[in-house]
Parts: C-alpha cells; structure tokens; sequence
C-alpha cells in the first residue's frame, strides 16, 4: 500500500502483459488500477493473478477498482493467444484465473466499489458486478458477449446479473449480446449512478469516503449477510450444478467456440455450426 499522499506503490513485476496498480488515494482507501495499455484493459492472467494475491493482503475499510483514464475493461484478452493454445486449454486460461480473482474480491470483508471509466465487456463486467457498488461514466458501454464466442457462461456469473437486475434483463444481456449505454445500464440497475466522463474519480473518492465513514463491523456483517442470503437462495442440487458445469465446459470444445475466436481475432461475423 502506498502512503496517504496518494502516489502509486509500484507493481509487482510481471512476466510480460498488463498489471495490476495499488494505491491509497485517501486514509483507509484501497484503489486498484487494471493496466494494459493499447488493449482497452483486457484481463490477461499477471492481471488476474494479482487480484488474487492483493486483494486478501489490502488492510483498507473501502476497495475501488478502476482503470486507466478513458478505460476499464475489454473483458479476458483473448486476441494474442494462439487459436490451438486458447481452445484446447481455454478452461484453464479463463475459468480458473478468473475464479480465483473474483472469489478475493468477492471475500474482501469491506465495500467494494467499481469506477467504470471506459467500456465494460464481458469478464470486465462480470469483474464489476462481483464489487458491491458500481459508478460509471456517461458514454461508456456496458455488454456480455459469450453469444458472439460460443461460450456457455457459469451459472454462478449469471446468477450475480440476476441478483442485480433480474432474470429479464439477464437474458436480454445475455441472449443478444446487445451492449447498452451507462444510462440505460443505470436504469437496469447494474449500475448505481452515472458521473460526467472527467468527474468519475472525484466520484468514485466521494462514494468510498462515505463508505468509510459507516461502522466497519455494521458493514462487514451487514455485506456477509446479504451474501449468505443470497447464496442460499440460489442453491443448486449437486447433480444440476454438475450438469450447468458440464455444459460449460463443452462449450469451451465446441466447433462453434473455436470459431468464434477465431471470428474475434479476425474481426468478422463468426459461421456457426451449432457443433
């Protein structure tokens, strides 16, 4: 962590691709800077193993996410990998890193605020709905894509989209792959306010001050709480559960998946062969 001065504590270094910036922009404020620059913030893994290794070290009372200027997140970087690498070890490339970074966001005991200052695609916006509170700048776009990959989505990041702004507007997300603007998004929910695009960060401070400002075991066991009912209302029977993970993972070996990122890397409509 950095001190209260605001200046960045550098990263720990990576093995090439983005990074991950901590800082302290105020007392007992935690901020997280995803950086890849000339990728619109695509999460690769060095970024998604950070999450995973500081976020349960942050001795903060609020976390913000955010990232670079004008940015947020494209979602997993996918264009640089090589089709035969991606496909045939995809589940490992995507799922687990993936898991494992929003299961520390998710367990961090204090609010968690996403600032949304660019677009917010498919794992980006699954990153963003896994913190407690969403603010967003006006003119981004917000979308999930996974009907363009192929990709069958986990049961458990569909049901966070339900949590947020109910099934019908999870399967107009997800089912059209149709991306929406930050206005509509706040309407929908899925955001909690919209800021001027040069206003976000002096937004995203004014929102976490208040939110240190509450009693920190009022908030911790109040965020425990709303999870744990959450949970157990979403509880699947093993064997359902077993089957909504099976059906995801043969997406990843699908035909259709394949040409998908292919489609992707090569900017084109995908040909599907529901295969």
């Amino acid at each position: 962590m950095s001190s209260s001065d605001g200046q960045a504590t550098p990263p720990a270094p990576q093995a090439g691709g983005g990074e991950l910036r901590l800082d302290e922009p105020a007392p007992g404020i935690a901020r997280l800077t995803i950086s890849n620059p000339g990728k619109r913030g695509a999460l690769d893994q060095p970024i998604l193993d950070a999450f995973a290794r500081i976020v349960p070290q942050l001795d903060a009372r609020c976390l913000i996410i955010t990232g670079e200027e004008a940015t947020f997140s494209a979602g997993y970087d996918i264009a640089d990998l090589p089709e035969s690498t991606f496909v045939a070890d995809a589940e490992r490339l995507i799922a687990q890193p993936f898991t494992a970074a929003l299961e520390a966001i998710e367990a961090f005991p204090h609010p968690t605020l996403a600032a949304l200052g660019g677009h917010t695609i498919g794992g980006g916006l699954e990153l963003a709905i896994s913190c407690d509170l969403r603010i967003a700048a006006d003119g981004i776009t917000l979308g999930m894509p996974p009907a363009r990959l192929g990709l069958v989505y986990s049961h458990t990041g569909i049901r966070k989209f339900i949590d947020a702004i109910g099934a019908p507007r999870t399967r107009e997300l997800f089912l059209t792959a149709r991306r929406i603007d930050a206005r509509t998004a706040h309407a929908w929910g899925l955001v909690n306010d919209v800021v001027a695009p040069g206003g976000l960060a002096a937004g995203a401070l004014a929102l976490a001050d208040e939110l240190v400002a509450g009693a920190p075991l009022a908030q911790a066991g109040n965020k425990r709480t709303l999870r744990a009912v959450l949970d157990a209302r979403a509880a699947l029977d093993p064997e359902l559960e077993r089957e909504l993970d099976e059906l995801r993972r043969a997406s990843f070996h699908s035909e259709d998946f394949r040409e998908g990122v292919r489609a992707f890397a090569e900017k084109r409509p995908p040909r599907w062969r529901g295969r």
